[in-house]
């Protein structure tokens, strides 16, 4: 598994233990908390405290959460078109 595939949030730091725990399990994959794919089939896996999240689900909804309201701001709408290919 590639080292910049997932990214950890909100961890406490390490003991010496724990990195020789993980480094143990850094072939397995990592599932995203929402859709249940694995790392090796998203672009980016971000994890926190117990859960995980892919970019494909994080854009969803950050997506959602600007278009609530139906009038997203020009720049927030900028940011979809660029994350979707669509061109202005």
């Amino acid at each position: 598994m590639s080292d910049d595939k997932v990214v950890s949030l909100g961890a406490k730091k390490k003991t010496d233990k724990q990195q020789q725990e993980e480094n143990t399990h850094k072939n397995e994959p990592v599932y995203c908390s929402f859709c249940n794919r694995p790392n090796t089939q998203v672009i980016k896996m971000v994890q926190g405290p117990g859960v995980n999240i892919c970019s494909e689900c994080a854009m969803i909804a950050v997506q959602y959460l600007i278009l609530q309201d139906r009038m997203p701001s020009a720049e927030a709408q900028h940011i979809l078109d660029a994350f979707w290919g669509r061109a202005r």
